[in-house]
């Protein structure tokens, strides 16, 4: 599954970032997050809970932070495990560019799906993917003020399935 989305931060891209790189940021906005903490500077481990169609599970993982240049790109890798329910496993491109008056913040995200989860299918799949990242920078958007101005410019993430 490939994802791609483009958001409009009412923030400077110095905040965006702080806040992209701020562990207590992230567990407010990641929806289902009940835990997520930084084990080193370019990691953290998470826990959370989603429903996917019918199956509902916790995922225990760890993500990584690479290629990072500061205040302007980084891929995050991850990978987690949801028990009898299957695993997830990803990365997502973001980078972050000014805008007028707002930062523009850009997304490649990949993901593979196993387990229970991967015979739900791919329509399923997609689209709890989508309105879980459209959710995400929602949360994120209003966390840095933007709550009364919503600049979502592609807030509906094109969603495809890789072959």
């Amino acid at each position: 599954m490939d994802m791609t989305g483009e958001y409009q931060i009412a923030a400077p891209r110095a905040a965006v970032w702080q806040a992209l790189n701020d562990p207590d940021v992230l567990r407010a906005c990641i929806p289902g997050c009940e835990e997520l903490e930084m084990t080193s500077d370019t990691t953290m481990t998470a826990k959370v809970v989603q429903k996917i169609g019918p199956v509902k599970a916790k995922f225990a993982g760890e993500v990584e932070l690479v290629n990072i240049v500061v205040e302007e790109s980084y891929t995050i890798q991850g990978e987690g495990k949801g028990g009898v329910a299957g695993f997830a496993k990803g990365g997502a491109d973001v980078r972050l560019t000014d805008g007028d008056g707002h930062t523009l913040l850009t997304y490649e995200a990949q993901a593979t799906v196993g387990g229970k989860l991967a015979r739900l299918g791919s329509r399923l799949i997609n689209s709890t993917a989508k309105k879980l990242a459209d959710k995400f920078f929602e949360n994120f958007h209003d966390h840095l003020g933007g709550k009364d101005a919503r600049d979502e410019v592609a807030g509906d993430a094109e969603t495809a399935e890789k072959a």
